[in-house]
């Protein structure tokens, strides 16, 4: 069954499988992208924070497709919420780019302690959508009660929510809220690219005996199953990767299908541990710099 894309609750369409360049530096993300491209990807994700969006703007323009092809994500950085200011972190990343209009623009992560900065920055995010600049708005990093809260205080239900999922943390409360309010999943770390302390060890999930097993009865490699796993249950996925054998690798997922067992045997190595840094605890006196105008 191929699952080659998801529609956002305001209708438009996504890509089931994105590019992400986070931690990519700007001196490779130009090359990794237009692998991306010629591999097949449509959707590139990236953000402000991250320094590079820049030359995903040129890898765009120099992969010979047309813009209305590549889907294009980014993000809002802590530094940058508030109504006003959220409005210019457009500019800055529309200008970056090198594009006029944003398919996807999110809150990067809910900065709980000034919650009500996050909410003026969202409701720039429905001027934007309002104004046509950008075809979709979401958030990131939101956990079950900074979600209520937003959309208990704005007009536009998030399109999306981007959240660490993989097998060893599931996070199946906020993936189930998520669906009820219609906000699709989107996958970071959707391979579980983090050392994980599990029964006693250190291990990853592309050694996990359980993937491997799953992937050797198919034929595939663990990340192919995992991210089959995704998309097999409703999740946008955005792996990530600077070499070519793997960007191939990771978008080699729509022929085959996992088994209900399958499924159920991944979900079962979640063990509640989250590998990334806990939305809670970004501030930003701690997390805050400045992004740059250019």
């Amino acid at each position: 069954m191929a699952i080659t894309h998801f529609t956002l609750n305001n209708g438009v369409e996504i890509p089931a499988i994105g590019y992400g360049v986070y931690q990519t530096p700007p001196e490779q993300t130009v090359d990794s992208v237009r692998s991306a491209l010629s591999t097949g990807y449509r959707h590139i994700d990236t953000a402000a924070a991250y320094g590079n969006e820049r030359e995903v703007g040129e890898a765009i323009r120099g992969s010979g497709l047309d813009r209305s092809e590549v889907f294009v994500e980014t993000k809002v950085w802590i530094s940058d919420y508030g109504y006003d200011e959220t409005l210019h972190a457009f500019d800055k990343s529309a200008g970056k780019l090198g594009i006029d209009r944003i398919d996807l623009f999110i809150l990067h992560q809910p900065l709980p302690g000034e919650f009500d900065r996050t909410i003026a920055a969202y409701k720039a995010l429905e001027r934007l959508l309002a104004d046509g600049k950008v075809r979709a708005i979401g958030v990131s990093n939101f956990m079950p009660e900074h979600l209520e809260h937003l959309i208990g205080a704005t007009d536009v239900v998030p399109a999306v929510n981007q959240i660490e999922v993989h097998p060893y943390f599931r996070q199946s409360d906020l993936l189930s809220l998520d669906t009820e309010h219609g906000v699709l999943n989107q996958a970071w770390s959707p391979i579980g690219g983090i050392t994980f302390y599990r029964d006693g060890a250190t291990g990853s999930t592309l050694e996990d005996p359980v993937v491997n097993g799953i992937a050797r009865a198919h034929g595939k490699s663990p990340a192919q199953v995992m991210l089959r796993w995704h998309l097999q249950q409703d999740r946008q996925v955005i792996p990530k990767s600077v070499t070519p054998s793997r960007i191939a690798e990771n978008f080699g997922v729509f022929d085959f299908e996992l088994t209900a067992e399958e499924l159920a045997a991944i979900d079962a190595l979640d063990t509640g541990t989250r590998g990334g840094p806990a939305p809670e605890a970004l501030t930003r006196e701690d997390f805050g710099f400045p992004i740059p105008e250019a």
